[in-house]
């Protein structure tokens, strides 16, 4: 009975841990030149562009975290290019593959 019990603990545990790793945590993204992580930030130059008339150009993501949520959001520094200036911004970009939807919920910076 004892060995069933801490079998039992341990499982739980394990399945607990799983879960945990698949919701709701930030987690960094590794490789920021991934195509999807990459057209995230692009995607969300252009809705900053288009909401409020600028004119940035697009230059890499220099840093991301991702959380798993109902789809999955998507932090992201960016680099962007402002005329002739280079600069650094911050971009939270929620993202729903499976019914190709994206939301740019912020956009901020030069930081």
């Amino acid at each position: 009975m004892h060995n069933l019990f801490i079998t039992i603990l341990i499982a739980v545990f394990l399945c607990k841990s799983s879960v945990e790793s698949l919701s709701g945590g930030w987690k960094s993204i590794p490789n920021l030149s991934d195509p999807t992580v990459v057209d995230i930030g692009r995607f969300a130059v252009d809705e900053h562009n288009k909401e409020f008339y600028a004119a940035l150009t697009f230059g890499q993501v220099v840093k991301g975290e991702s959380q798993v949520v109902e789809g999955v959001n998507y932090n992201l520094t960016i680099t962007a290019v402002d005329g002739s200036a280079e600069n650094s911004y911050v971009a939270l970009v929620w993202d729903k593959p499976w019914d190709q939807s994206r939301q740019l919920v912020f956009f901020t910076g030069p930081i």
